[in-house]
């Protein structure tokens, strides 16, 4: 991981605020109230192309500098956004080939937002042009801190199809493959005649029948579209760095699909930024389910499950920002229902990203729009612009975190790691067999993790990654590596040598880096750690009944997917499967390599099996010294300086009790506290362990 460019040098709060969308006898007054709520940052702009070039060649700055120095004379400080997301119409109405298509191949029309492709020539001038004057009007200024590139890329849609892109994914693969031989082996072309004899031939996987598309074209489709994204940023990035000012930082809002987010914040970013909904846990989409359960799906976290996305982005820029923070219900008056955040639920959502890591939280936004779309996508205030409940809520989480200070800059500590890779992210989207192992089982070790107070982070591997930065983390889960390289092989031996416990899932190790499948035992290039080969495998036939394993006398439940292992020599088999056809065959082996232990799981990660893992590696009770905690809340550990805090998150509606064994400081009423104490309903508490 990269050392981050900039660091937050104390808790900030901001709002997004677009000017343009306000009556100008508004913006001091607004102004005015943002600073008596602590709030200190505007982002903003990231949608005014129009405002700034009106007509094609013809630029304005006179809004910019207007508020601008309103917001210098006021002592706020402004984050600015490229305007790239939303081409204004002049631009799609006279060059049409800017627009992006759908998998036929027809154009969207002007509207909406993200409509754009990345690779129109006529769009990379045009955004070269619109960000250089920008930057070279705005950059000076002294009342701006950063710039964020574009808004949300790959939000909206992560699928590419216009022409311009069927032009740029040929010479993405010529410039990978060097020739149609080497492409036609790589994607198996020989496979129901598919062979490619001259480079017009090749396609983006579009419109074909009943999705049959080729999975190793489909693979290198998803990494074009990475490249493609992550090029428009740098591309951007480049004209910026030529004018900001010393310590002025560059950004964007990110981890969406189809992107190597590490990749693109490696290029191109100083430090990364999210877009964190809570709420979006709660399914949106499902008003049957909302209006059952009353607090979200029956079987998730809920709002807590959004920790898992935190931590994502932890795994990239380990002292991140919230360029949007759920302030109210988010829906537009085209889709989504959103729920309105019960009283706390702001405070405490905020107070869930400065726990995994971030260090500038700005709501979205300051007033709810009067118009468009996004009419309903509630911001601190409403549409009457009088104070309210949320205000009192976004204020009152200022005043915490001046009182917190010393945690800013600090680090999350974290026993565990969910280890993913770009390659085998693509290949689950690829591959239905992949996908419907890795993506709910992701979930349930994070989740198993939160209900069992586990701290856990995310490590993106590549093959050029360094192997220290595993050495902090006691046990590592690579869920499904269905593609493996001799890179990443051999920083998880390194890993596993120096002490690590690796634990791998079945269909491990069984695909090449173009996602064909090897022709040597699974899991490949990983039975060095294992020291197991595959004899067999394939999902739980269901008129058969159910496999399961017994572990510690209890019987663990293995029926979705099993991989029937045959353990090599020095292999010691933890478990046998039960219950089926082949009963009897080894199903959880442990080899020790050096210092440390593989674990492979020849079945899927429910959560008792889980349980049993945590338990049998050591990561079960990582507070019990300490503290005593119900599932219902969350604990951060983090650490600055030889000082160890914790911060507890309470995510139900009523009070729950906790006890602390050790003596500790309440950072917020610098009361010393030690046994049974109360966390409030949506509570928030912040401790420091005492020396």
């Amino acid at each position: 991981m990269k050392k981050q460019n900039y660091i937050w040098p104390s808790y900030t709060v901001g709002v997004c605020y677009y000017p343009e969308h306000w009556d100008e006898s508004l913006w001091e007054s607004d102004l005015d109230r943002m600073i008596s709520a602590g709030i200190s940052v505007v982002r903003t702009f990231e949608f005014a192309w129009s405002i700034t070039e009106p007509e094609e060649g013809l630029f304005r700055f006179d809004l910019f500098d207007r508020f601008l120095d309103l917001c210098l004379q006021k002592g706020m400080k402004v984050i600015m956004g490229t305007p790239t997301a939303t081409p204004p119409a002049w631009l799609t109405s006279k060059y049409p080939e800017v627009l992006n298509a759908d998998s036929c191949g027809i154009p969207y029309e002007h509207g909406a937002r993200r409509h754009y492709n990345y690779n129109s020539p006529v769009y990379r001038e045009k955004s070269r042009v619109i960000v250089t004057l920008l930057a070279e009007h705005c950059a000076k200024h002294p009342a701006v801190c950063g710039w964020q590139i574009d808004n949300e890329m790959n939000c909206e849609t992560c699928d590419f199809h216009s022409e311009a892109d069927q032009a740029a994914f040929r010479v993405f693969l010529q410039n990978k493959y060097k020739s149609l031989n080497a492409l036609n082996r790589a994607w198996g072309t020989l496979f129901w005649n598919q062979t490619y004899t001259d480079w017009d031939q090749v396609r983006l996987p579009g419109h074909v029948l009943n999705e049959g598309w080729n999975p190793h074209q489909r693979l290198d489709y998803i990494r074009f579209v990475s490249e493609s994204a992550r090029s428009f940023c740098l591309m951007q990035a480049e004209i910026l760095r030529k004018y900001v000012k010393p310590g002025d930082f560059i950004t964007t809002n990110g981890l969406f699909w189809h992107i190597d987010n590490p990749a693109m914040n490696e290029e191109s970013l100083d430090i990364f930024g999210y877009d964190s909904y809570p709420n979006f846990a709660f399914g949106l989409d499902h008003r049957d389910q909302l209006q059952k359960t009353g607090f979200g799906l029956e079987e998730g976290l809920n709002d807590r499950r959004n920790g898992k996305h935190l931590s994502e982005v932890r795994g990239i820029c380990p002292h991140f920002s919230i360029l949007e923070q759920q302030s109210g219900a988010g829906s537009w008056v085209s889709r989504m229902e959103g729920p309105m955040p019960i009283p706390g639920q702001i405070r405490l959502w905020a107070m869930q990203s400065i726990a995994h890591g971030a260090d500038f939280v700005s709501f979205f936004r300051w007033r709810t729009c009067t118009f468009g779309t996004e009419m309903y996508w509630n911001g601190i205030l409403d549409y009457d612009n009088r104070n309210n409940r949320r205000l009192a809520e976004v204020k009152d989480f200022a005043s915490m975190l001046k009182k917190i200070g010393p945690l800013c800059g600090s680090d999350y500590q974290a026993p565990l790691a969910i280890v993913k890779d770009f390659d085998n992210m693509a290949d689950a989207e690829v591959d239905v067999w992949h996908g419907r192992l890795d993506f709910p089982d992701e979930e349930n070790i994070y989740r198993q993790a939160q209900l069992s107070h586990v701290p856990c982070d995310f490590v993106y591997l590549s093959d050029t990654a360094d192997a220290s930065d595993l050495d902090r983390y006691q046990v590592l889960i690579y869920p499904h590596p269905a593609i493996m390289t001799e890179g990443r092989a051999k920083i998880l031996k390194e890993y596993v040598e120096k002490g690590g416990t690796l634990i791998l899932g079945c269909r491990s190790g069984y695909k090449d880096i173009n996602g064909q499948c090897i022709m040597s035992p699974a899991p490949g290039l990983l039975s060095d750690l294992t020291r197991t080969t595959v004899k067999e495998s394939g999902f739980q036939h269901p008129a058969e009944p159910d496999a399961f394993v017994i572990l510690d006398g209890e019987a663990l439940n293995a029926s979705v997917f099993q991989d029937h292992l045959d353990p090599g020599e020095g292999t010691e088999v933890l478990a046998r499967y039960q219950g089926a056809w082949f009963t009897g065959t080894a199903a959880l082996t442990e080899h020790r390599t050096g210092e440390g232990s593989c674990i492979h799981w020849g079945s899927t990660f429910s959560l008792p099996v889980l349980k049993k893992l945590f338990a049998m590696t050591g990561l079960s009770g990582h507070f019990d010294d300490r503290i005593v905690l119900p599932e219902c809340i969350e604990i951060a550990e983090r650490t600055k300086d030889g000082r160890r805090f914790l911060i507890l998150l309470n995510y139900m509606p009523g009070s729950q009790e906790i006890v602390l064994l050790r003596e500790m400081k309440n950072l917020v009423t610098e009361e010393t506290v030690k046994g049974r104490l109360t966390v409030g309903g949506f509570g928030v508490l912040v401790l420091e362990e005492a020396e």
